[in-house]
């Protein structure tokens, strides 16, 4: 497994540059807010990262990590759909991991972006499914 974070230093300055008409990433966050859930039970043998972008692949170690590990096929699942899943989804296929989309294992804050990634974009850079038929496919192979 790895589980990815988004993380920022308190004062902003290694959030993405740029003008955006939402702004940057500069504001104020509550405490904790780029901690891990528990419930993911992290192994020590997982795989986590720390993003400062929308991807988990630019500007982390993700991609040589899985490189020596010999996966050459992931499934995604994250938020926000449009945005952070979207990235990664499209990093991966560059990269050419094999990509299964968990699209019931992602949020996005609005219906209408999470809808048209999962719809138009996903089936463009590998294979949809509900987390249910992503677990019976893989239990079939063991």
């Amino acid at each position: 497994m790895a589980p990815v974070r988004v993380s920022f230093a308190a004062d902003g300055t290694d959030a993405p540059p740029g003008r955006t008409e939402v702004g940057t990433g500069t504001a104020t966050r509550p405490q904790g807010w780029d901690e891990l859930v528990a419930e993911l039970e992290i192994a020590p043998t997982d795989i986590v990262v720390t993003k400062r972008q929308w991807g988990a692949f630019h500007g982390t170690d993700l991609d040589v990590r899985l490189r020596r590990r010999g996966v050459t096929a992931i499934v995604l699942g994250g938020i926000a759909t449009s945005i952070g899943v979207e990235s990664t989804a499209r990093a991966a296929h560059e990269h050419g991991y094999h990509v299964t989309l968990a699209t019931d294992a992602m949020a996005d804050r609005d219906a209408d972006s999470h809808r048209h990634s999962i719809t138009k974009i996903f089936p463009l850079l590998g294979e949809t499914a509900t987390t249910e038929e992503i677990l019976a496919l893989l239990a079939a192979r063991d």
